[in-house]
C-alpha cells in the first residue's frame, strides 16, 4: 500500500493515546479551510486515496476519500457513506502542535502525540460541488478554473473514549481543486491554416494534446463556389449535424500530430482519450450556436474560413464558452 493509504493505519499504531494537556468537549473548525495532502488530479494514474485535513494549533480533523467516487470535479452533488474503511474522518487531540508531516508523512513524527481520538463510524458525507469559471474576454470567451467542493457529514456517529456522539450536520468546509484552464491554441497559429476529410464531412483543428473538430457537416457548407460579402454560408451545431466535439488527451500516451488519423470512422487507440466536450447552444443567455464559413478564390485557389459562434463547451454538469465568435481556421483546396 502506497504512502497515503497507509496514512490512518501507520497512526493508529504508531501513535497511541497518551495523556496531555488538551481535553475535548466538541470539535470546532469552522475557521479553519481544508486542505490536502497531495493536489488532487483526476486524471492521475496513482490510485492512492485522497486525504483531506483541517489542522489547528493542537489539533486534526482528517477525512479519507478513495481516488474514484471520491471527489468528482463536476458541478453536482455525491453522497457516500462513512465506512471506517475507504470514506474514513478522523479527530485527533495532540499534547503538542500538529503539522502537515502529522498527517500526510510516510512515517508520522514520533511527537507530538495523540491525547484523545475520535473515529466516524458511521453516517454520510455529503458533496455539493460547483464550478469556478473565468471572467468573460472581450469575445465573451471563459474557461474553467476550478472546482468547489462544499462537504458536510450528516448524522455522523463519533467514537470517543468516553462513548459514541451522534452529530446531526456538521459542517466540514469547502475544499477547492485547481484545474488547468482549457487553451485552444492550434499548432500552426500563424497561418491560422485548418483541415478536412475528403468527404467534406468534418472540418478539425488541433494542437500536441488535444482536437476540435465539426463532424457530419453539411454537405453544402464547404462547396466551393464564393460566398458574397458579408454573407457566409451558415448551419446550426447540432448534437448530431454539424456537432462541435472538443477532445482532450492523456499527458504521457503521446502526442496530436500531423499523421494522427483525423478521419478514422474510430479514433486511433493513442494517445490516450483523456476528455470529450460537445458543442452547444447558449440557452441561459437564448443564443443559437452556429457555423459560418466564408468562402473566397484567391488566385484559383479556394479559402474556406471556419468560424463558430456562440458554442459552449459542455461536459456532464461543467460548461465553458468557446466565445461569441472563435476562428476554427481557414481551409485551402488547390
Amino acid at each position: 500500500m502506497k504512502k497515503y493509504a497507509s496514512l490512518f493505519l501507520l497512526a493508529l499504531f504508531l501513535n497511541g493515546c497518551d495523556d496531555g494537556d488538551l481535553t475535548v468537549d466538541t470539535i470546532d473548525f469552522d475557521s479553519v479551510t481544508p486542505v490536502s495532502c497531495v493536489d488532487f488530479n483526476e486524471n492521475s494514474t496513482s490510485n492512492d486515496p485522497t486525504i483531506i485535513y483541517k489542522l489547528k494549533s493542537q489539533e486534526a480533523l482528517i477525512l479519507q476519500l478513495p481516488k474514484t467516487e471520491g471527489l468528482v470535479n463536476d458541478p453536482g452533488e455525491v453522497l457516500y457513506d462513512i465506512d471506517e474503511n475507504q470514506y474514513r474522518v478522523l479527530y485527533r487531540a495532540y499534547n503538542g502542535t500538529v503539522a502537515k508531516d502529522n498527517i500526510c508523512g510516510t512515517i508520522p513524527p514520533s511527537t507530538p502525540n495523540v491525547t484523545e481520538e475520535w473515529t466516524g463510524t458511521a453516517g454520510k458525507i455529503r458533496i455539493t460541488t460547483a464550478q469556478v469559471t473565468t471572467d468573460p474576454d472581450e469575445d465573451g470567451a471563459t474557461r474553467i478554473k476550478a472546482y468547489n467542493h462544499t462537504i458536510r457529514f450528516e448524522n455522523i456517529t463519533f467514537l470517543k473514549p468516553s462513548g459514541p456522539q451522534i452529530e446531526e450536520l456538521f459542517e466540514y468546509g469547502t475544499y477547492q481543486t485547481n484545474v488547468t484552464p482549457a487553451d485552444l491554441t492550434f499548432a500552426d497559429v500563424d497561418t491560422g491554416k485548418a483541415f478536412k476529410c475528403a468527404d467534406n464531412k468534418k472540418v478539425y483543428n488541433y494542437n500536441a494534446s488535444f482536437t476540435l473538430t465539426v463532424e457530419n457537416l453539411d454537405a453544402n457548407l464547404l462547396s466551393n463556389v464564393p460566398t458574397p460579402a458579408g454573407q457566409p454560408k451558415t448551419a446550426n451545431i447540432g448534437t448530431t449535424n454539424n456537432k462541435v466535439v472538443y477532445r482532450t488527451f492523456a499527458s504521457g500516451s503521446g502526442s496530436i500530430t500531423s499523421s494522427y488519423d483525423f478521419c478514422a470512422a474510430q479514433l486511433p487507440s493513442l494517445p490516450l482519450l483523456s476528455q470529450t466536450w460537445i458543442g452547444a447552444s447558449d440557452t441561459a443567455a437564448g443564443t443559437q450556436a452556429t457555423i459560418e464559413v466564408t468562402t473566397e478564390s484567391v488566385g484559383g485557389i479556394i479559402i474556406h474560413t471556419v468560424v463558430l459562434k456562440n458554442v459552449v463547451l459542455t461536459k456532464g454538469g461543467s460548461s465553458f464558452k468557446l466565445g461569441n465568435s472563435f476562428l476554427l481556421g481557414k481551409i485551402t483546396v488547390e
